[in-house]
């Protein structure tokens, strides 16, 4: 076992602070990463406050991970000492369910190996530790290639943001003038945006933030509509082939529903703590469908990568030093980012 430097969290009530934590050395099939960036996901915040039940302290979050290897395991082929790699929301699955079979490890029908707050496949008493870390290691197939014509720290949350608005845009196959809607620009809806602009749909921002609409425009979002204005509704009324919603707050989904043509598809993929009613007259009445969507598979999520660097698509980020962390996300609570937390790992070795 090698110890590094991590921040964790160690109660609900709790700051994250400094821990030493204990890292396996590189197995036959692992490669060790240094951690240069790492970004700041909703889904760290939730966890670290064990608002969706189920953490155990401590916790080392963080699963939008870039970094270099510095350790190969003596059956790895698809890397090398250097290479620039990033890690996502998974770090194992069982590799022979049926979804894991067509390559759908973020659907494993046995549970796939979260980055962190998860047990580890290896040792069921050992629960994985996330990106908040100097180092990580981890199976080969689960590790990503990633370019190095982009900005590495801009790339840091493609590894979830990123691939989280990329699959559904793929699955439910976006293109050149279908009119796509998304809902809430904040670290998912700007890359939302993004993409779906980037793949020729003609994007409209719906929001409920006025000054929101100079971003909407700058990222690439044709429209910019005022959802709290009903007549805007009633005009808006049937217009979209597909809507991506990535509001986590409680919010009226049927609102959003009727916005759809016949056949048309709302996508979710924000977490409201709370349940929310769905009238099915909404539904029924023209065909459309409400559906969820997590993050995609390995294969789908180095697709996504490759695309961003062909086209090139990053996040907007704000860097912060790895001590300001609970300062960031109470910002992030209150939407107090454009779009996207990084941290910068050099200032966790230097602590």
């Amino acid at each position: 076992m090698k110890e590094v430097k991590a921040y964790a969290a160690h109660a609900a009530e709790k700051e994250l602070e400094p821990l030493n934590i204990k890292r396996r050395l590189p197995g036959p099939e692992d490669v060790e990463i240094e951690i240069l960036y790492c970004g700041i996901c909703h889904s760290d915040i939730h966890t670290a406050r064990n608002e969706w039940g189920g953490t155990q302290y401590p916790v080392v979050p963080g699963h939008e991970i870039v970094g270099k290897v510095t350790g190969l395991g003596s059956e790895v082929t698809k890397y090398k000492e250097g290479d620039t790699v990033g890690v996502g929301c998974f770090v194992d699955s069982c590799g022979h369910c049926e979804n894991c079979e067509e390559h759908q490890e973020q659907y494993c029908l046995n549970g796939p190996t979260a980055t962190y707050n998860s047990p580890s496949r290896l040792d069921k008493d050992v629960i994985t530790y996330g990106g908040y870390s100097t180092h990580i290691v981890v199976k080969e197939d689960f590790v990503l290639k990633i370019s190095d014509k982009l900005p590495l720290n801009a790339v840091a949350p493609l590894l979830c943001a990123g691939i989280t608005t990329y699959s559904p845009l793929r699955n439910w196959n976006v293109k050149k003038g279908d009119k796509v809607g998304v809902v809430g620009l904040g670290g998912l809806g700007h890359m939302a945006v993004k993409l779906a602009s980037s793949m020729g749909a003609e994007v409209t921002m719906l929001s409920r933030s006025p000054e929101k609409e100079k971003d909407a425009s700058d990222l690439g979002a044709a429209h910019f509509e005022l959802t709290t204005n009903e007549e805007t509704l009633k005009r808006l009324a049937g217009s979209f082939d597909l809507i991506i919603d990535t509001v986590s707050a409680q919010h009226d989904y049927n609102q959003y529903l009727a916005l759809l043509k016949t056949n048309g598809v709302m996508v979710l993929l924000g977490v409201p703590p709370k349940p929310s009613e769905v009238q099915a007259g909404q539904l029924i009445m023209k065909r459309r469908s409400l559906v969820g969507s997590l993050v995609g598979g390995i294969k789908e999520t180095q697709e996504m990568l490759d695309y961003c660097a062909e086209h090139g698509i990053v996040s907007e980020v704000e860097m912060i030093n790895i001590d300001q962390i609970n300062e960031a996300y109470e910002r992030t609570l209150k939407s107090d980012v454009r779009y996207r937390f990084v941290i910068d790992m050099k200032s966790l070795k230097e602590e």
